[in-house]
């Protein structure tokens, strides 16, 4: 009993308790990440620095031409794994930030990043699904994204934006906000400026998307960086989206 007969609060004091803990807990979770997407933007382009993704410590770069069409089944042989550019499908994965639950056939994605998109890809063996939700937290919604498991990548988390690639150990390497920043619809850095990422109709259904072929590609597969093989026409251009799907992606 506390001074005067009353009993001691414990309601309030478990409630003040409960609020502390609460608090703490979005602190954890939010501040950390708020100053990440504060350093991030450290990394956007501008007239002085067109590719700032060249300072992003690990980042790969191979140059590549706007590439050949191709229409599945037919393959390239990419020369990286994720590849990052070169020959592709005639229709690009949708990448108005889905988050594709299975991988996705290369060569659609691949299309995908010659507009503009990144493409977080992952090791579903190396990532527990905190890190995955992590992953999709940065993409889920947002314009020229997407993100989709990669078997055999090398690194548990591989990042792509045409002609460059980060590979990561950490769902919370601060290096991936770097490169999204540095690179998404980056107009110096890939082919295709203000093309679209929403989906074509007729041609990717993110619902029901091409699947990933894991086996290597056979002789009659075009090289990444070529132009297609003698007697494999390019395939006609896909029809672009109305001014109405495009949107911001």
């Amino acid at each position: 009993m506390v001074p005067g007969g009353r009993g001691f609060p414990w309601a309030i004091s478990l409630a003040v308790l409960v609020i502390v803990g609460l608090v703490s807990v979005i602190a954890y979770n939010v501040v950390p990440r708020a100053i990440d997407k504060n350093e991030a933007q450290k990394y956007a382009p501008s007239a002085d620095n067109p590719d700032p993704s060249t300072s992003i410590d690990g980042v790969s770069e191979i140059e590549y031409a706007a590439g050949s069409h191709i229409q599945a089944p037919q393959r390239v042989a990419y020369d990286q794994n994720p590849p990052s550019g070169g020959a592709h499908d005639q229709y690009w994965a949708t990448c108005t930030g889905v988050v594709y639950p299975e991988p996705i056939r290369t060569e659609n994605v691949v299309h995908s990043l010659e507009h503009g998109a990144i493409w977080v890809s992952y090791d579903p063996e190396a990532l527990n699904s905190s890190d995955i939700d992590t992953l999709a937290s940065r993409v889920d919604g947002e314009p020229y994204s997407l993100m989709s498991p990669f078997p055999g990548i090398g690194a548990p988390i591989s990042l792509q934006s045409w002609g460059h690639q980060l590979k990561v150990e950490s769902a919370d390497d601060p290096r991936i906000a770097q490169f999204i920043t540095a690179l998404r619809q980056n107009p110096n850095t890939h082919p295709e400026p203000g093309a679209s990422c929403a989906t074509v109709p007729g041609g990717f259904d993110p619902k029901e998307p091409f699947p990933f072929d894991p086996s290597p590609p056979g002789p009659d597969a075009i090289p990444a960086a070529d132009p297609p093989a003698a007697g494999v026409a390019p395939a006609s251009p896909a029809p672009m989206p109305t001014a109405g799907d495009r949107g911001n992606g």
